[in-house]
């Protein structure tokens, strides 16, 4: 009953015309970004983050909330039309999606991934409502000791779950835990790793890190490559909307591509990509007319596009109730936040209700908003993938620039502004993942303050996470999260010699 009433609170919050709009305009840009090759919700939401600092908390979080959602729905446009896929979570979407465009039925491909990313985004964001509120009870109960131990899961699951290596991916996080250690020390207020320059006291600015690895870095990376032949746009024959053989085969794989990726989108080492290729593979054995995948089976599309946007509610359960990201987006959504001092958490939930409960009720009508603008404005969504994209990614560098200019006129942020611009094109080069690095440098500080806590009151005895069964207990998964990769590696390459 307590639910509900805050989420009535929610409702009258995301309701006012300030919101209402910032939604629109986050779910629109969304939809662009998620149809635009390479441009994901991760690099939008990094590059507003500067623009947005001195708006209305609530209402740029909305604006996120709405563009994270509304990447996940445009994603599918282009694997759809182009058999390439605008985010890395539409990959099993484009498997059946684009046979579907050239077998002349685009129209109902988009329809039931459209429909069904609005039935499992609404759905997964009830589950959100409910489920949020039973872990900030179970996070007040945490000690430091937990903390530290929780972000210790945190750190090794994502390094393991973003990139094809584990080792890369903690690189990665090393590098920006690294970064996270600079600035003044708060226990003991010396100044560490500023190399005497006084613009680095503060510690780096989590926004200049993820504008400068996503969108200088992937403008970088673009330029980098050389020219390609021009991706051929398939045109959508025939009627847009689905027959009633075709709805009659998306239900089910809609509820269980829900069931499977609000669960694994809401675990430490979630991500959208895990459930779609699980619901993809579930819908490949169970499909009625196993014969029709590989040439364009509705199953195939309709399962993996509803556990795409069930994931994408599913990470904000961590992000909100315990502070833990587990996408990339979902790092720089908690920039976002504690660029306006916010830290997520359970305390945020009693400190600034109206805002978690707002944010909350605004996924609701972003999910209605984006089934209206799907559909109707598809025309416009095809016409998007004809910009050039050297216009697309100038326009990228000037708003990074001009964006961490007005936040921080300072040369020493535009020239680390564009070092991280490199060093992130140097890691799409070499193929090691850029979000561990956000994650290090958001989380880095966080762990070492609740680490120092825990030994401030188990007077310097490190034992103490050991011996709290908690800590214990995470410390224990943590450890076998960060075994088990290189034992599965080794086990492969011992059955490789093998044969």
């Amino acid at each position: 009953m307590e639910t509900l009433l805050a989420l009535a609170n929610g409702f009258s919050v995301a309701f006012e015309p300030s919101k209402l709009l910032f939604c629109l305009i986050g779910v629109f840009l969304g939809t662009a970004v998620g149809v635009l090759p390479g441009i994901g919700p991760a690099l939008t939401v990094a590059l507003l983050l500067p623009v947005t600092f001195k708006l209305d908390p609530a209402g740029s979080l909305i604006m996120f909330a709405g563009i994270y959602y509304g990447g996940m729905y445009g994603g599918s446009t282009t694997a759809i039309l182009l058999n390439a896929p605008g985010e890395s979570a539409s990959l099993a979407t484009a498997l059946e999606g684009s046979k579907m465009a050239k077998a002349g039925r685009g129209g109902p491909a988009l329809a039931t991934a459209a429909i069904g990313s609005f039935v499992a985004g609404l759905i997964a964001t009830i589950g959100l409502a409910f489920l949020a509120p039973w872990l900030v009870e179970l996070a007040i109960k945490f000690g430091p000791w937990d903390y530290f131990a929780l972000m210790i899961v945190a750190f090794v699951t994502v390094s393991a779950t973003f990139g094809d290596s584990p080792l890369r991916g903690l690189t990665s996080l090393f590098l920006g835990m690294l970064l996270g250690l600079i600035g003044i020390d708060k226990l003991t207020g010396q100044a560490r790793l500023t190399f005497g320059v006084p613009e680095l006291l503060n510690g780096v600015e989590v926004t200049t890190l993820a504008v400068g690895l996503f969108a200088v870095g992937e403008a970088f990376y673009v330029a980098s490559k050389r020219w390609r032949e021009p991706e051929e746009i398939i045109p959508i024959k025939g009627s847009l909307w689905m027959n009633k053989q075709d709805w009659k085969r998306s239900w089910a794989p809609w509820l269980r591509g829900t069931a499977y990726g609000f669960p694994i989108g809401a675990l430490p080492a979630g991500g959208a990509e895990v459930p779609t290729f699980l619901s993809y593979s579930t819908e490949k054995k169970l499909c009625k007319y196993p014969e029709e995948f590989g040439k364009g089976a509705i199953e195939g599309v309709a399962g993996p596009e509803a556990a795409n946007n069930a994931s994408a509610a599913g990470t904000l359960v961590p992000l909100l109730t315990l502070g833990l990201p587990t996408s990339a987006t979902a790092a720089i959504m908690l920039a976002g936040f504690q660029q306006y001092g916010l830290n997520p958490g359970p305390l945020l939930f009693a400190e600034k209700p109206d805002l978690v409960w707002g944010l909350i009720a605004s996924l609701f009508i972003a999910n209605v908003m984006l089934v209206i603008l799907n559909l109707p404005l598809i025309g416009l969504w095809v016409r998007l993938l004809a910009v050039p994209q050297p216009w697309l990614y100038a326009g990228i560098l000037v708003f990074a620039t001009m964006g961490t200019l007005a936040v921080n006129p300072s040369p020493v942020e535009l020239g680390m502004l564009f070092l991280f611009g490199y060093l992130g094109y140097l890691m799409r080069r070499y193929d090691y993942p850029v979000a561990p690095m956000v994650v290090g440098l958001i989380l880095g500080p966080m762990a070492e303050a609740q680490l120092r806590r825990a030994l401030q009151i188990s007077l310097g005895d490190p034992m103490i996470l050991l011996e709290n069964p908690g800590s214990a207990t995470l410390l224990g998964i943590a450890f076998i999260a960060l075994v088990a990769p290189f034992v599965m590696k080794g086990l492969n390459k011992f059955k490789a010699a093998e044969d």
